[in-house]
């Protein structure tokens, strides 16, 4: 009975991503200045926030990622809305090392994920009445390594406070 060899150098074990599910999984909207928001001149400001939780479902690779999105427009003072969309898809992940897992959840489970987030964001905005919110594309790949230069940042940091 031959045995299997190993792939030919120049080639790697390949990571398995397979989206399983992607469901909404909390939404929330809030317009705090109703009625009297609707009288004013719309010249809204937008503060938008993004997060992300990661929970490791099971031995298996199967992981929930939630991706969070924040939106507060505020006209003038006045708190327009607040609306937030949590996100969320379960992933089968295998054949990955430690480093590679991390950025599969941190850069291709969110980029798969934010599409369905703005349209549930837009379609939020506009039932609470007002003008549909329309999220410019996100660049995972930029905001994942925003997050790892904080990370080492920070340790670095903590390991000057303790020396």
């Amino acid at each position: 009975m031959a045995e299997e060899q190993p792939a030919a150098s120049g080639e790697e074990n390949k990571a398995t991503v397979r989206p399983e599910k992607i469901y909404l999984k909390d939404l929330s909207f809030e317009t705090p200045s109703s009625p009297t928001i609707f009288t004013l001149e719309w010249q809204p400001q937008l503060d938008f926030d993004i997060g992300q939780k990661v929970t490791k479902v099971s031995d298996e690779g199967l992981y929930e990622v939630v991706l969070v999105l924040t939106a507060t427009t505020k006209v003038g003072e006045q708190t327009a809305y607040l609306a937030e969309v949590h996100q969320a898809g379960i992933f089968t992940i295998q054949g990955t090392d430690e480093q590679q897992l991390d950025r599969l959840l941190g850069v291709f489970c969110p980029r798969m994920l934010y599409p369905y987030a703005c349209a549930a964001m837009s379609d939020l905005v506009s039932k609470g009445g007002f003008p549909q919110l329309l999220l410019a594309p996100l660049n995972f790949e930029a905001i994942y390594k925003q997050r790892l230069d904080g990370a080492q940042q920070n340790a670095a940091a903590q390991e000057a406070e303790s020396s």
